[in-house]
C-alpha cells in the first residue's frame, strides 16, 4: 500500500516552482518533481519506467517539431498545368478547353458594361451564352483528356465572375424602377454571397454523381438570365423575394438532380413544357422553375423517411 501511495504521488505531483530560480524562468512551472523518483531508486534500488511514461505534460509546451533547413539558393520549381505527356496536341486541346472558360469570363464583364448601360435584355443573353460555354468547356475536357486541376480552378474562378458577379448585377438593373433599390441590392447582395459560398463549398465537397448539393450557381444565373430575358411579368418585390429565395437555395443541403438524371425522364415529362412554353412560354418557365425549387426539399424528406 506505501509503495503505491508513493507512485501515486510521483505521477501526480508537479511542482508549481521554484523560488529560489530566476524570475523569468517558465521551465520549473512544468517540469516534474523528480525528487521522488531519486527517492525510488534509494528505496526500492530500481526505477520504473512506467513512472516516466505516464509523467504529466503540460500542454502549454508544444512539442518541438524539427524544421528542415530552407534553401535560399535552391532554384524555384514551377508545377504543371497540363498534367501528363506535354505534346503539341495536347497544348492545343489544353488551350481551346480554357479558351472556353476565358469566353465565359469575358462574356460575364461584356454582360456587367451592357447593364450599366442600360441594355439588360442583351446583358440577359449574354449570361446565356455564359452558361453555354461553361458547359462546354467541361465537357471537353473530359472528351479530349486535358482535365486539371488548373482548369478546375479556372472554372471556378469565371463562374463566380460571370455567375457570381454579373448575373446579379444584370438582375439589379432590370429591377430599376419597379423595386426598392435597398431591397433590390440586397438581394443581388446575397446572389453574389451564396454563389461564392457554394462555389468553394463545391470544390472542397465530395462529388456525387446523382445530384446536387443546393441548386448550382449555373443553373440559378440561367434562372436569372431568363427571367430578365423573356421579361417575366411579376411585381417588384415579387422578384426580389424570388432572387433572395434563389440565393438561399443555392447554399441548402436539399439535393437537386442534375441534368444526366433529368434526360431519363419520361417523354412524355419533357413533352408537357415544350408544348406548355408554345402556349405560354412564361407560365411555363416560371411553372418548370418552381417545380424544380420544390424538387430539392420533395427529395430531402423522402430520403429522411427512407433511411
Amino acid at each position: 500500500m506505501r509503495r503505491s501511495s508513493t507512485f501515486a504521488r510521483q505521477v501526480l505531483l508537479v511542482r508549481v516552482g521554484r523560488r529560489d530560480g530566476p524570475a523569468g524562468s517558465r521551465t520549473d512551472l512544468v517540469t516534474p518533481d523528480h525528487r521522488y523518483a531519486d527517492r525510488q531508486r534509494r528505496r526500492y534500488g530500481r526505477f520504473d519506467a512506467d513512472l516516466e511514461a505516464v509523467r504529466p505534460i503540460s500542454p502549454a509546451v508544444a512539442p518541438v517539431v524539427p524544421v528542415a533547413p530552407v534553401d535560399d539558393d535552391a532554384p524555384a520549381m514551377s508545377i504543371p498545368l497540363l498534367p501528363g505527356d506535354r505534346t503539341a496536341a495536347r497544348r492545343a486541346k489544353f488551350a481551346l478547353v480554357n479558351a472556353c472558360t476565358l469566353s465565359s469570363l469575358m462574356l460575364g464583364m461584356l454582360a456587367i458594361f451592357l447593364a450599366m448601360q442600360g441594355e439588360v435584355r442583351i446583358a440577359a443573353v449574354c449570361l446565356i451564352a455564359c452558361v453555354a460555354f461553361d458547359g462546354l468547356d467541361g465537357a471537353l475536357a473530359r472528351k479530349l483528356g486535358v482535365a486539371s486541376p488548373f482548369g478546375a480552378q479556372m472554372d471556378s474562378l469565371a463562374d463566380m465572375c460571370s455567375f457570381g458577379l454579373a448575373a446579379p448585377v444584370v438582375v439589379y438593373a432590370s429591377l430599376v424602377g419597379s423595386a426598392p433599390p435597398a431591397a433590390a441590392a440586397v438581394a443581388c447582395a446575397l446572389v453574389a454571397s451564396c454563389a461564392a459560398i457554394r462555389l468553394a463549398r463545391f470544390n472542397v465537397s465530395p462529388k456525387d454523381g446523382r445530384f446536387f448539393c443546393g441548386v448550382p450557381t449555373t443553373m440559378a444565373a440561367a434562372v436569372l438570365a431568363l427571367t430578365v430575358a423573356i421579361g417575366l411579368p411579376v411585381p417588384g418585390l415579387v422578384m426580389v423575394a424570388g432572387v433572395a429565395l434563389l440565393a438561399f437555395a443555392m447554399v441548402s443541403s436539399f439535393p437537386y438532380a442534375k441534368l444526366a438524371r433529368l434526360v431519363k425522364l419520361p417523354p412524355w415529362l419533357w413533352l408537357a413544357p415544350v408544348v406548355g412554353a408554345l402556349v405560354d412560354i412564361r407560365l411555363t418557365f416560371a411553372l418548370v422553375v418552381v417545380g424544380y425549387l420544390v424538387s430539392g426539399p420533395l427529395l430531402w424528406l423522402h430520403q429522411r423517411r427512407a433511411a
